[in-house]
């Protein structure tokens, strides 16, 4: 995970599990190539995680897997 990152210009959008129904719901910004930036829609003012594309990848296998 990656802290040092301007995220002030990114584009958010909201997991596509997410109902719509302003639930419990994360969002990730595209355009920062090999990074993936992700936050909490709750707290849009709060803090993001900036994870790479690797790790990330990985964390999203493990819990489609049922891993996680």
């Amino acid at each position: 995970m990656l802290t040092s990152r301007d995220l002030s210009s990114a584009t958010w959008r909201k997991s596509s599990y997410s109902n719509g129904d302003g639930g419990n719901c994360v969002e990730i910004a595209d355009g920062f190539p090999g990074l993936v930036p992700v936050r909490d829609s709750k707290a849009p003012d709060g803090p993001a995680l900036v994870f790479t594309a690797v790790r990330w990848a990985s964390f999203v296998g493990a819990f489609r897997s049922g891993a996680l």
